[in-house]
């Protein structure tokens, strides 16, 4: 069956670690667990849906957690309950309700991007949150880590909107690009990633091929 790539696939981030090749080179990667993605809904652009897409579940939760349209949602996809649903648009590709969908559509060597949330830092200042440099340290200076002045007199008599300031850091959706897969374990569900991706472990991702990778290089 010819994979459409466009459909990625749910997991959690497990953790970083290093791995070796055949000369002792060492290369840190990010290992990614990907239980089987099932498949709990298909639409169609030829039908009632308008569009074609497919919607992916992972992660086990219990029965008991789910409200009856969600838990209905389930039983007609002939699945059990799960935490994390994603829907990706496809073409030319057959699936239907039940599918599961593994690491194995992705290869070793394949360019792929990693999203998910970054980690929450909670309120930060400026200097932290946007690397400003800060104030003056001495001669009486009393504004070490704080903005300065954010206005600009009676005209515009306001501050403009997307200006620099403290506030809520982190926790916000984040991709990277253009990650390179060294290892595909099926086995063991995991996939395992050169470099860095958002978020804390165990916190969920969404893998997709690189949209941005030259089509040579994610073959």
């Amino acid at each position: 069956m010819e994979f459409s790539m466009s459909i990625g696939i749910l997991g959690k981030k497990v953790g970083m670690t290093r791995v070796y090749d055949d000369k002792g080179a060492a290369t840190a990667v990010t290992v990614i667990e990907a239980s089987p993605n099932i498949v709990t809904q298909v639409k169609k652009a030829a039908e009632k849906d308008g569009y074609n897409a497919v919607q992916l579940a992972y992660d086990e939760q219990p029965e008991r957690t789910v409200s009856k349209p969600l838990s209905g949602h389930f039983k007609k996809a002939g699945t059990t309950p799960k935490r994390f649903l994603k829907e990706f648009d496809f073409e030319g590709e057959e699936l239907n309700a039940g599918d599961a969908i593994t690491v194995t559509r992705f290869f070793v060597g394949q360019l792929v991007d990693v999203i998910g949330l970054s980690k929450g830092r909670g309120f930060q200042g400026v200097v932290k949150r946007h690397k400003f440099g800060g104030q003056p340290e001495t001669h009486g200076s009393m504004m070490h880590r704080r903005a300065g002045a954010i206005g600009c007199r009676n005209k515009p008599g306001r501050i403009f909107k997307n200006k620099r300031m403290p506030g809520h850091m982190g926790d916000a959706k984040a991709t990277v690009q253009n990650l390179r897969i060294v290892q595909v374990r099926e086995s063991d569900n995991l996939l395992v990633i050169k470099g860095a991706i958002p978020g804390a472990n165990g916190s969920y991702v969404i893998v997709r091929q690189a949209v941005k990778a030259k089509k040579e290089a994610s073959k």
